[in-house]
């Protein structure tokens, strides 16, 4: 037999195991008396075995009621071939040692509480990091290869957390820890997601609709920063040299997300929120006059004021990338912002919300909520 053939028998002998396992889960006569909670994420190895357990577990972890926790089977542990894991869970579960853990409900408004207070920590405003990290670790999906999206908070690995685009989140991420900590049956997907909608409305944006239910992976699950069908990246650019090519560069990150012009737009308006830092990003500056508050502001900018070419900061020579100022040099836009000005069909969108903040808002909410959901199922 060939591998390729050999690999498929062995999944379908796999297979076999799973047609029961419901059954042996239910009628199983061992307990869960002196159980141990095994710290081994069912979904961790990525074999298609793995994944289904854990829908029918509906948990991140399970239980082995009768091995003592030096004796588990190393099959189990993290770096285990994904043949392996899969056929010890099987194993365990034909033999009804398998249990399913139950995770204790979240009390959300309580959670709540506990971010609101942290926008108030610190002398910078915590809240458009906290944004920037749920976008950042959302926009990472692909409706082709379903891979990358809201689910797992991969970013906690080094393998995504070092992208050059990330530059600077590990502000955000470290934020939220004391949270976790008192909260620990929240996954960091969660948190990160929920996080970013309290901060939204807190600085007096739009609610964006929330549902929990995600789940943390381990570093095999980071998806490439480049593919097929993201060329330049999985996340946008600020600029890819010509505006034309910068707007063609913004619908391919976008588009491969599954939004049109208009939610592009839509998106973008968060740039009201924030600003860049030379020292992170390269770019230097706010995009509003007041870059805590959630409007409409940044499009009205992009409209009213003239842009021209940064030169100048702090009374020496721009050595930063190219970005442009308005007549004040106090606040910015980079050249993907721009291109949102000159191409039409973008453009369009600009002048409705600069001119209907209430419409910006909705439409916001309702874009803002379906990133956020990108990968999660």
């Amino acid at each position: 037999l060939g591998p390729q053939r050999a690999r498929q028998l062995k999944l379908i002998a796999l297979m076999a195991f799973v047609i029961p396992l419901r059954w042996l889960l239910e009628h199983s006569s061992l307990g869960s008396r002196g159980a141990t909670r095994v710290a081994v994420d069912v979904r961790c190895c990525g074999h298609p075995v793995s994944v289904h357990l854990a829908r029918l577990f509906g948990a991140r972890s399970v239980r082995l009621p009768w091995w003592p926790r030096e004796q588990w089977p190393r099959w189990t542990r993290r770096g285990a071939s994904t043949e392996c894991c899969a056929m010890a869970l099987l194993l365990l579960a034909a033999h009804g040692q398998l249990k399913p853990v139950s995770c204790k409900e979240v009390d959300w408004d309580a959670v709540r509480k506990d971010v609101v207070a942290s926008l108030e920590d610190g002398f910078e405003h915590p809240g458009p990091m906290l944004v920037r990290l749920a976008w950042h670790s959302s926009g990472t999906y692909c409706r082709h290869s379903q891979t990358g999206g809201s689910d797992g908070a991969t970013m906690r690995h080094a393998a995504e957390a070092d992208w050059q685009a990330n530059a600077g989140l590990w502000r955000a991420r470290e934020h939220l820890e004391d949270i976790k900590e008192k909260h620990p049956d929240i996954s960091y997907a969660d948190l990160w997601v929920f996080a970013a909608g309290v901060a939204i409305e807190e600085m007096g944006g739009p609610a964006i609709a929330f549902m929990p239910g995600r789940q943390d992976k381990c570093s095999s699950f980071v998806p490439g920063w480049t593919s097929e069908y993201a060329p330049d990246g999985r996340l946008p650019s600020a600029d890819m040299g010509t505006e034309e090519a910068t707007a063609s560069h913004i619908r391919t990150i976008f588009y491969r997300m599954g939004f049109d012009d208009q939610e592009i737009v839509a998106l973008c308006g968060a740039h009201s929120l924030g600003m860049c830092h030379a020292n992170v990003s390269g770019y230097h500056g706010p995009w509003t006059c007041e870059p805590t508050s959630f409007s409409a502001e940044y499009f009205r900018n992009l409209l009213q004021a003239e842009w021209s070419l940064k030169s100048r900061f702090r009374g020496k020579a721009w050595r930063g990338n190219l970005q442009y100022e308005d007549a004040t040099g106090e606040l910015t836009m980079l050249p993907s912002d721009l291109a949102l000005l000159h191409d039409p069909d973008f453009r369009q969108w600009v002048e409705v919300y600069a001119a209907d903040e209430s419409r910006f808002f909705k439409d916001f909410a309702t874009a803002f909520a379906k990133l956020m959901h990108l990968g999660f199922r």
